[in-house]
């Protein structure tokens, strides 16, 4: 195999040093972060949580002071779920945690699963009321009341 030097190469042949990782081009977003398409599915979904916990915790401050609001992604893999689970069939959408109190406290949590529940979702609009409808019967359940209470 003949080398040649890189001043005697001709423009546009071999490697060039400039180019990038298989040639595909800038890595990066494709739209500026300002608009709503660059927003993740998960960014999302967290901003659908938070606004129903919002506006819960403008009514119900002292109820919910100390409450935990969670989301994964799927959730764990049992055998068999607590009855302090949210089901759709076998499906867990959400999960309350009632917390420990005493020397170790452990504050009440409630997880919201976001895969089950996006797949459950026609669009975003319906997401919503679902994402709605899960927090508003786990913090029911937490504080022991009618969900039409809440709602």
């Amino acid at each position: 195999m003949r080398m040649t030097s890189p001043e005697n190469r001709r423009p546009g042949s071999g490697r060039r040093s400039h180019r990038d990782r298989h040639g595909r081009g800038l890595r990066g977003r494709l739209v500026p972060a300002t608009v709503p398409l660059a927003r993740t599915k998960s960014e999302i979904f967290d901003d659908l949580v938070l606004d129903t916990v919002e506006t819960l915790e403008r009514r119900f401050a002292k109820e919910l002071a100390g409450v935990e609001f969670a989301v994964e992604d799927v959730p764990p893999d049992l055998n068999v779920y607590d009855s302090d689970v949210l089901e759709d069939g076998e499906v867990p959408l959400a999960r309350l945690l009632p917390g420990r109190p005493g020397r170790q406290e452990v504050p009440p949590r409630i997880v919201l699963y976001r895969r089950p529940l996006e797949f459950r979702a026609i669009d975003r609009e319906d997401l919503a009321d679902l994402v709605h409808d899960v927090i508003i019967e786990q913090v029911a359940n937490l504080l022991g009341i009618d969900p039409d209470e809440l709602a």
